[in-house]
C-alpha cells in the first residue's frame, strides 16, 4: 500500500479544505509539501467553483510546526535558501478568502501559514508560538509583519524576543483570532463561515479580500481612492446587477463569478 499524501485536497461546492497531512511529524513542511500547497493555492486560484479556501492541520496535536528542520540543511547556499518556494507566500497570495483552522501547535512557519490567511479561529488546545530565536535565526514568511499587524509591536515582541508560546485565549484577546472553539467543533465552524462567504458575490469577496491588504498597506486617503476605485470595478459586475435585481424582486440573489 501506497503511503498517505503529506497535503490533502478536497473541494466540498464552493469550499476547498487543505490539509496538512503530517501528524506524526506535527505537520511540519517539507519542501515537496510546500510545493503541493502553492499547488493546491493555484488550482483554487483557477477555479470558477472554489470560492473560499479553509486550511487546517491533520490530527489533534499541531496546525503546523513549521518547516521541518532536518530539510533546511539541505539548501546548497543561503541564496538557494532565500529563494526558496516559499508555502506563507502561496497561501498569502491567493486571490480567494482563506480560513486558518489552528488546531493546536501553529509554530514558526505554522504560525507565519495561519497569519497568512485572512481569518483564523483556533480550537482551545491551540498554542502559538515564533520560536526561531531559540534556535538561532528568525521567521522569514512574514512573521514580525504578521504579528506587528495582528497582535501590536510590544506582543509581537514578546513573542518574537522570547520565542515562547500563547495560549488560544490569550491569542484570541490580542486579535491573533478571532474565535476559539472546542477542538471537535473546529473544522465544522470553519466550514460554516467558509460557506456563509461562498454565498456571498466571489468577485466583491476578492475584492474586499484586495481591499483590506490595501488599507494595511497604504497611506489613509490613497486606501480611501483604491477602496471606491475597486467599488467602481465590483458595481460593474453582473453579480452586482444581479444582486440589485434581487433586492429589488425580495428574492436570494444567484451569483456567477461574472
Amino acid at each position: 500500500m501506497s503511503e498517505e499524501p503529506e497535503l490533502l485536497f478536497e473541494v466540498d461546492g464552493h469550499v476547498a479544505v487543505i490539509t496538512l497531512n503530517r501528524p506524526q511529524k506535527l505537520n511540519a513542511v517539507t519542501p515537496e509539501m510546500a510545493h503541493a500547497v502553492e499547488a493546491a493555492i493555484a488550482e483554487c486560484d483557477a477555479s470558477e467553483t472554489i470560492r473560499c479556501v479553509v486550511i487546517t492541520g491533520a490530527g489533534e496535536k499541531a496546525f503546523c510546526a513549521g518547516s521541518d528542520i532536518r530539510t533546511l540543511d539541505g539548501y546548497k547556499t543561503p541564496w538557494q535558501f532565500r529563494n526558496r518556494g516559499d508555502y506563507c507566500d502561496a497561501v498569502r497570495l491567493c486571490r480567494k478568502p482563506t480560513i486558518a483552522a489552528v488546531n493546536g501547535y501553529a509554530l514558526g512557519g505554522g504560525l507565519e501559514t495561519a497569519m497568512s490567511c485572512d481569518i483564523r479561529i483556533a480550537s482551545t488546545n491551540a498554542r502559538f508560538a515564533a520560536p526561531e530565536i531559540k534556535l538561532g535565526w528568525i521567521g522569514g514568511g512574514g512573521m514580525a509583519a504578521g504579528l506587528s499587524h495582528s497582535i501590536g509591536a510590544s506582543n509581537a515582541a514578546l513573542m518574537i524576543l522570547t520565542g515562547d508560546p500563547v495560549d488560544a485565549e490569550t491569542a484570541r484577546g490580542w486579535g491573533l483570532v478571532s474565535e476559539v472553539t472546542a477542538l471537535g467543533d473546529l473544522l465544522a465552524r470553519a466550514r460554516a463561515i467558509a460557506e456563509v462567504i461562498a454565498s456571498r458575490a466571489p468577485i466583491a469577496a476578492e475584492t474586499a479580500k484586495l481591499n483590506l491588504k490595501a488599507a494595511h498597506a497604504m497611506p489613509y486617503e490613497k486606501a480611501v481612492e483604491y477602496e471606491r476605485d475597486l467599488q467602481t470595478i465590483c458595481f460593474a459586475t453582473e453579480d452586482a446587477r444581479e444582486g440589485r435585481a434581487a433586492f429589488a424582486e425580495k428574492r436570494a440573489p444567484v451569483f456567477k463569478y461574472r
